[in-house]
Parts: structure tokens; sequence; C-alpha cells
């Protein structure tokens, strides 16, 4: 396995590559990485959704147990959907070995909720309301989005405006999920 300043220079070697048009395709390493990232944006997106929606309506426990087991479901049936849908053909299932580095490529998805799960009991410990953590929670799934956001532009070689259009729009993402919670609760309630 490639340490990750590895797996970025590849990456960075194989955007450059089909950028020059020499006719270079995205070869396993490359694709893997860019599922990886997108496994890691879609599990920030879900983490911030759940975070958003039961966020105060719940214990923290129980937002945790949501949202881990949300994204697990997730994981499983994204996986799923893939085998069945794209990788059967002639009456044959991919080989386990296939099954197992789908699963490690796009378990992202799950890891993304981390951080923000950290937070969001670290503070609980430190005395927040159920409400307040599930906000700091989301703020970190925020960053966290945006953070992705950047790494998948710097990956496609974005610069100037072209990265900040790439970032903003998925912190976009985090902040339209906050306005359509506060439309929800506030105004339709």
């Amino acid at each position: 396995m490639i340490g990750a300043a590895g797996a970025d220079w590849l990456e960075g070697a194989v955007m450059t590559s089909i950028a020059a048009g020499d006719g270079a395709q995205l070869g396993p390493v490359a694709e893997n990485l860019g599922r990886r990232r997108a496994s890691g944006i879609y599990g920030a997106i879900i983490t911030a959704a759940i975070l958003d929606t039961v966020g105060g309506h719940a214990s923290t426990t129980v937002l945790v147990i949501s949202v881990v087991v949300t994204l697990l479901v997730y994981w499983i049936a994204e996986e799923y959907a893939e085998v069945l849908g794209e990788h059967t053909a002639g009456g044959r299932l991919p080989s386990r070995a296939y099954i197992q580095g789908a699963l490690a490529a796009t378990w992202p998805m799950v890891s993304a909720s981390y951080a923000p799960l950290l937070a969001v009991v670290l503070a609980t410990l430190a005395g927040a309301s159920a409400l307040t953590a599930a906000n700091v929670g989301l703020v970190v799934a925020m960053v966290l989005l945006t953070i992705h956001g950047w790494l998948a532009g710097r990956a496609a070689q974005l610069r100037g405006w072209k990265l900040l259009v790439a970032t903003s729009i998925a912190a976009g993402l985090g902040l339209v999920m906050i306005l359509l919670k506060d439309l929800v609760l506030i105004h339709l309630h």
C-alpha cells in the first residue's frame, strides 16, 4: 500500500497525463483514490444531513448510533448495487478479493463521520446541550466537506477561481442543509 504523499503524487501524475491529452486512462490506483474521495464526500454529506435532522431531538448516544448505522447501511447498499448493477456478467459475481477491495475503497463513506461524531461527543462531555453538540458536529462536518471539496479540486489540478468554485460548492452543500433544517423546523412546524 502506498502512503498518502505517494498516492497524491501518483494521482497528480495520472491527472497531468490525462490533461495533457496523451491518451492515458485512469488506472486502478487513481480510480481507487477518486472513489475513496467521492465516498468521503458522500459520507460527510450524509453525516451532516443526519446531524442536521436528528440533532437536538435525540440523545448523543442515539445520534451517534443513528449516524453510524445509517452510514453502514448506505455503504453496504451502495456496494451491493455496484456489484449487482455493474459487475455481474455471464451469471458470475466478482471475486471475493474484488468485493473486499471495493468495500475498502468506499469505507471513507463511514469514516467521514468519525471527526464530526467525536466533536458531538466531546461537546456533550463538556456540558453542551444535545442541540449545541449536534451543531458543533455539523460545523465539523461542514469543514470536513469543504476540505474534501478542496482536495478533490487540487487532485483535478484546479487552481485559482476554479478551485475556489469547487471548494465553495462543497461548502455550499453543507449550508443548504442547515438552511433547509431551519426552514422545516422553524417555518413549517
